[in-house]
């Protein structure tokens, strides 16, 4: 089994390929497999090179190909996937007419499936560059092949066909964050456990892994992995690509939550070049809200996951260069241009830098809380944890609105969730609309004046929490599997302090006048006198020229969507006016 598709694209009308629950694959394949009449493929032509192939050559392979779009003039192109141990599996067989492209050909990525000449064959070579202006220049057609990418990749998602393969036993930890990772990200996959399919046992005991080796997984090219990390996952799938060339990018994005991808579907739509780095998953903390429900032109919600999901393709559309997992590890402005460390030692440069790196989940002071991280403790409420709680009673931690909003969604498959608050109630925590539904769902139960004190468990995870009533001191055991923690989070600036960017006293990122004011204060002025020596600053602009910040990172901002779209979205402004004011040869 693999993660289903409800969050990359939500609930499905005709006109809208990015609003599904599910999806009929039979219904709508009129829309995932469209055919080119003969006078759009001679408008085609301009956008690609024809390259004729014999019976049985190959087209593409998977993991190492990277191209744009193919269109099938003449002949049949077999489109077959790697399932392990030297063995591929036919997905499927294309005559003229069709294309063969899914979202990740926007980016250049390399194909998922492999491709072979069925007879003489002939098609059209459309670079992702050429398919991105093609999308633009052709509205009504690019219209009809971004729906078809979309629908494509849900449709892989539901048939666990494409994408990496994981191996190990029912209820592994690794495993379950490596599931989690591709989840979050949109990214086909499947799930087998050896216990229960021959193909995966032949597998293990191939490679015969260790405890700690689970889980192994099979890459699209064929080469199998013994638990690889989210950074090794990601260059197996072409998600993380190669940052070490001298390109300099006129806006570097660090964080692709809602205010980061903003950002970059604006700034790339206006002609700039743009990459933008997630440590993640692309949607931040956003992704974990089960439904947003006030975010404007969304009257029956939406999906935290399913809203980046969209704006996710918006980016790549436009350009956006995407590297996911990527986490930065400095910010170097001593020199120009602006620099940024990853972890790897990886160094980007870009003439303007947005920070919309976010917060870091909290993590409650519990003695072994990292030993049950992803085997019963949870940050997170999408549908892989909700199928885990299935008819179970859980505890969910946490007063805001990201709790709220999890505890509505995790109702609807656990038997009771008992809501665990250290305040006196959630008026001033959480918006009215979730506390009324909270109040009306009769299987989630509120406890006021109460903490969680202790974990336990077992090998195969976690077993039982203890929480006590801070009011009466009376401590209570609750046999539970999954404990998910919405605690709240840290500013993630931690890796700014070799820049010196301002930050305040809880550690988020001074901007515009509240940088110019906490200058005036350090140097001894009231903070409504005028400092003609102090640089003028643009309203996001950080203590550094040509450095800003966006979203729940920066100091003073308004803790919704809505707001951090429309920071990633002004920040675009200020930043073309930063560049018109830099020297005409500067780098």
């Amino acid at each position: 089994m693999s993660s289903s598709a409800p969050e990359f694209i939500p609930e499905t009308t005709q006109d809208d390929p990015v609003q599904a629950s599910s999806l009929d694959i039979q219904g709508r394949m009129h829309q995932i497999s469209p055919v080119f009449t003969a006078a759009e493929l001679r408008r085609l032509q301009r956008y690609g090179k024809a390259c004729r192939y014999t019976d049985g050559a190959t087209l593409f392979e998977a993991g190492s190909s990277s191209f744009g779009m193919l269109v099938i003039l003449a002949g049949h192109v077999a489109v077959t996937r790697h399932e392990g141990l030297g063995r591929t599996s036919l997905m499927r067989e294309v005559g003229p007419g069709h294309f063969i492209a899914e979202v990740a050909q926007l980016s250049g990525r390399p194909a998922l499936v492999n491709g072979h000449a069925v007879g003489d064959v002939e098609v059209l070579v459309i670079s992702s560059e050429s398919l991105r202006a093609l999308i633009v220049a052709e509205a009504e057609m690019g219209e009809r092949i971004v729906r078809a990418l979309i629908l494509r990749r849900v449709a892989l998602i539901e048939v666990n066909s494409g994408g990496p393969v994981l191996v190990g036993p029912r209820g592994n930890g690794n495993l379950f964050h490596l599931q989690s990772f591709l989840s979050s990200n949109g990214h086909p996959h499947t799930v087998l456990d050896p216990a229960l399919d021959a193909a995966a046992a032949a597998l293990a005991e191939r490679y015969q892994p260790t405890p700690q080796e689970w889980p192994l997984v099979v890459c699209p090219d064929g080469k199998v992995m013994k638990n690889p990390g989210n950074a090794e996952l990601g260059r197996c799938l072409g998600m993380l690509p190669d940052l070490s060339g001298d390109k300099i990018f006129d806006v570097l994005v660090v964080g692709a939550g809602p205010a980061g991808l903003a950002t970059a579907v604006y700034a790339a739509s206006e002609g700039l070049s743009v990459l933008a780095l997630e440590q993640r998953a692309y949607g931040g903390q956003a992704g974990a809200s089960a439904r947003i429900e006030n975010y404007l032109g969304f009257p029956t919600g939406i999906s935290g996951r399913a809203l980046a999901g969209r704006a996710y393709v918006q980016a790549q559309k436009f350009g956006v260069e995407i590297a996911t997992p990527a986490s930065a590890a400095n910010l170097l402005c001593d020199s120009w241009p602006l620099r940024v460390k990853l972890c790897d030692g990886t160094q980007v440069r870009a003439r303007t830098v947005v920070l919309s790196c976010g917060a870091r989940y909290r993590r409650p002071s519990l003695a072994n809380l990292k030993t049950y991280e992803g085997r019963g403790v949870y940050y997170w409420a999408s549908p892989i944890e909700a199928k885990l709680c299935k008819q179970e009673e859980i505890i969910l931690v946490g007063g805001g609105n990201s709790a709220g909003q999890a505890a509505v969604f995790l109702s609807g498959h656990a038997a009771r969730v008992h809501m665990v608050i250290r305040s006196a109630g959630l008026a001033a925590s959480m918006s009215s609309y979730l506390i009324e539904r909270i109040a009306a769902t009769p299987n989630i139960t509120l406890h006021t004046h109460t903490e969680i004190i202790a974990l336990e468990g077992d090998d195969d995870g976690l077993t039982g929490a203890r929480w006590r009533n801070k009011q009466t001191g009376e401590e209570c055991d609750c046999a539970v599997r999954r404990v998910f923690l919405f605690v709240g989070a840290d500013p993630n600036t931690d890796w700014l302090h070799d820049c010196a960017v301002a930050v305040d006293e809880q550690g988020f990122i001074r901007t515009g006048f509240d940088v110019t004011r906490a200058e005036c204060r350090a140097h001894g002025h009231g903070h409504t006198e005028y400092r003609a020596d102090l640089p003028e600053r643009a309203a996001l602009e950080t203590s550094v020229p040509g450095v800003f910040a966006i979203g729940d990172v920066r100091a003073g901002s308004t803790k919704r969507v809505a707001a951090a779209v429309g920071e990633g979205a002004a920040v675009v402004s200020q930043i073309h006016g930063f560049l018109a004011r830099l020297p005409v040869n500067s780098a």
